[in-house]
C-alpha cells in the first residue's frame, strides 16, 4: 500500500532568527553540543524522509527503525536522485514534469513553486545537471547561520560599519537562470520591498568595465561573489579603476589561494572570507582568518571518504566528500555524494576555532584568457560566466567547456537521454557566443567537440579548461 505524502509544514526552524539563537547557544556550548544537535536531527530527517518519500523508504527498508549513525545509511548521487526525483520528493506537488516547466520560465525566477518552494538549478563543479527544491527550512537555516558566521568574521566596529552604510550587499553571480543566489535574491527582493535598495544583483556576464561602474555606483558594504570574478576586481581595485570599501568581501562556489586571499585583503581593505557548500547542502563549512574552512556542523554532516566510500583519517585527502542536509525536508539529500576532494586538518586550527578545519583541493577556478580583439591587451572571463550558460540549455546532461586556442573553444556534451543532440550542441554554441560577443569576444570561436566530457585522473569532470599555461622560453 503506498503511504500517502504530505506536504512540508512550517515549524519553529521556519524562522531565521530561532535558527541564530539556537545555533548561537549551541556554538556557545562548543562542540559536544552541536554534534548532539547534530544526531537528533539526522534522526529526525532519516524518519521523515522514511515516511514521505518513497525513494527512501525502499531504500531504508531492512535497516534498523532508530538511525543515529550516518554510515549506516546507503549513498546517494546526483544522477540518481534526478533519476527518481517525483519519488525521492516528500510533497506530492513537486514533480519533474512540473518543476521542469517552471525552470523552462525565466520569468519565473525567485518565484515560489507550487505557492511554497523556492527552486534552483546547478551544473556545479561536475557539469552534470541538477535541479533541487528548497523549503522554507532550508532558507531560514541558511539566514540563520549567515547571522551567526557574520559575527564569527566581524568585529563589532566592522557591524557599526555596516549599520551606518545601509548594509548594502552586491553579489556578482550568475544570472538569467535559476541559480541558487539569483533566485534567493530575486525572491528577497520581491517578497521584502526594502531590500531593493541594499540588496544589487550583478551579472558575471557583463564586461568587466561595466561591472566595475556599476559596482561604484552601488558602493556596496559587503562584496560576494565566485572567486575568479573576485579575483578580476581586486586587479580593477589596485588599478584604480574599481573604487569600492566594503566591509567583508565574501568568495563562494569556487576555491581561493591563500595568496589571491591576501591580494584580495590588501586591495579592499576588507575582512575576506570563504564560505564553502552547494546548493544541495546549504552552508557547510565557512573561513577562517588563516584560510582554514570550518566544518559548519548544526545543520549538515560532511563526510570524507575513500573511492568505495569508506572515511578517510584526518591529514589524507578524499576521493570524495558525502553531504546530508539536515535542513531540506522537500528534496531530502542524504549521504550525497558530492564530489570534492577535501583534507581535514589533523591538529586545532591556529585560529582558536574548535570546529574541524578543511582544505578543498577539488574546486579551482581556472581563469579564461583571451586577447581582445582591438590588440589592446586581454579579456578574462570567469568561468561560471560560460558554465552556467551552457547549464540553463535544454537537454544538456554532461558538459566540458575547453580552451584550444587563443581565440578557440571546444564545447564537449553529453546530451540527456531523448534530446536532440544537434539541436542541443547549437544551443550551447549559441548561448556562449552570444557571452563572448556582449564581453567584446566574437572573434573567439566555438566549436562542438566529437567526444564526450573527459575525467581527470581523479575521476571528476572539470567543466572549464582554460588553455595551459606555457612554460618561459630559457
Amino acid at each position: 500500500m503506498k503511504t500517502r505524502r504530505r506536504s512540508v509544514a512550517g515549524d519553529r526552524w521556519s524562522s531565521p532568527a530561532s535558527v541564530w539563537w539556537d545555533a548561537r547557544r549551541a556554538h556557545r556550548q562548543g562542540l559536544e553540543e552541536i554534534r548532539h544537535r547534530q544526531t537528533a536531527r539526522l534522526v529526525e530527517l532519516v524518519a521523515y524522509a522514511r515516511q514521505h518519500s518513497a525513494f527512501y523508504r525502499d531504500r531504508y527498508q531492512g535497516l534498523p527503525e532508530h538511525i543515529d549513525d550516518v554510515t549506516s545509511l546507503p549513498v546517494t548521487n546526483k544522477r540518481e536522485l534526478m533519476a527518481h526525483f517525483d519519488e525521492v520528493a516528500t510533497d506530492p506537488a513537486v514533480t519533474l514534469a512540473g518543476v521542469q516547466e517552471f525552470v523552462a520560465d525565466p520569468a519565473r525566477i525567485g518565484g515560489r513553486f507550487a505557492g511554497k518552494y523556492l527552486v534552483a538549478t546547478t551544473a556545479g563543479t561536475t557539469g552534470s545537471r541538477g535541479i533541487f527544491v528548497l523549503d522554507d527550512r532550508y532558507w531560514a537555516v541558511t539566514s540563520g547561520l549567515m547571522g551567526i558566521l557574520a559575527a564569527k568574521w566581524l568585529s563589532w566596529r566592522d557591524v557599526l560599519r555596516l549599520v551606518r552604510r545601509g548594509a548594502r550587499f552586491a553579489e556578482v553571480v550568475a544570472t538569467g537562470g535559476h541559480f541558487l543566489s539569483v533566485a534567493a535574491s530575486t525572491r528577497e527582493r520581491r517578497e521584502k520591498p526594502r531590500r531593493h535598495r541594499s540588496l544589487g544583483v550583478f551579472s558575471v556576464h557583463t564586461p568587466l568595465p561595466r561591472l566595475v561602474a556599476q559596482l561604484n555606483g552601488f558602493g556596496p558594504a559587503l562584496l560576494g561573489g565566485y572567486a575568479s570574478v573576485l579575483r578580476l576586481l581586486a586587479t580593477e581595485q589596485q588599478a584604480g579603476r574599481l573604487q569600492v570599501h566594503p566591509v567583508l568581501v565574501l568568495s563562494t562556489a569556487e576555491g581561493l589561494p591563500p595568496d589571491e586571499r591576501d591580494r584580495l585583503e590588501r586591495a579592499f581593505g576588507a575582512v575576506v572570507r570563504e564560505v564553502y557548500g552547494c546548493t544541495e547542502s546549504g552552508y557547510s563549512a565557512y573561513g577562517c582568518a588563516l584560510g582554514w574552512l570550518h566544518l559548519l556542523e548544526d545543520w549538515v554532516i560532511v563526510e570524507p571518504v575513500d573511492a568505495d566510500h569508506r572515511p578517510v583519517p584526518p591529514g589524507t585527502v578524499s576521493s570524495t566528500v558525502l553531504i546530508t542536509n539536515l535542513a531540506n525536508r522537500v528534496q531530502p539529500i542524504i549521504r550525497y555524494d558530492v564530489g570534492d576532494r577535501i583534507l581535514v586538518r589533523p591538529d586545532p586550527c591556529p585560529c582558536g576555532d574548535p570546529a574541524p578545519a578543511i582544505r578543498v583541493q577539488g574546486r579551482a577556478s581556472d581563469v579564461l584568457t583571451f586577447p581582445a580583439a582591438d590588440g589592446s591587451g586581454v579579456v578574462t572571463v570567469p568561468p561560471l560566466a560560460l558554465g552556467t550558460v551552457v547549464d540553463r540549455t535544454p537537454g544538456v546532461e554532461l558538459f566540458q567547456i575547453v580552451q584550444t586556442g587563443p581565440t578557440g573553444l571546444s564545447v564537449r556534451l553529453l546530451p540527456d537521454t531523448g534530446a536532440d543532440p544537434e539541436r542541443v550542441r547549437a544551443g550551447a554554441r549559441e548561448g556562449i557566443a552570444a557571452v563572448l560577443t556582449e564581453l567584446g569576444l566574437a572573434h573567439v570561436t566555438v566549436e562542438s567537440a566529437p567526444e564526450p566530457p573527459e575525467q581527470t585522473t581523479g575521476g571528476k569532470y572539470r567543466t572549464v579548461i582554460p588553455l595551459p599555461t606555457r612554460a618561459p622560453s630559457s
